[in-house]
């Protein structure tokens, strides 16, 4: 489930949120790639685009902070 990503350089504001993600709301074809993620979290912009999904919020962190971004967890 690795996947090249670009975050935005001139986004409006550097917050993205970090939410879990059960592997049965994806699409299939997404399934198949993820069956081996434990932990599926989703990093979505402001205006709520995702912009990554990775296995484990720690990891979302990382990549939140490696882009600049400021994480912020939704429940």
């Amino acid at each position: 489930m690795e996947q090249d990503f670009e975050i935005p350089s001139g986004a409006k504001d550097r917050i993205v949120y970090i939410r879990s993600i059960e592997i049965n709301d994806l699409p299939e074809e997404v399934q198949e790639q993820a069956m081996d993620a434990t932990d599926l979290v989703a990093v979505h912009n402001s205006d709520g685009d995702q912009l990554a999904l990775v296995d484990g919020r720690r990891l979302a962190v990382i990549l939140a902070k490696e882009h600049d971004f400021e994480p912020v967890s939704l429940h």
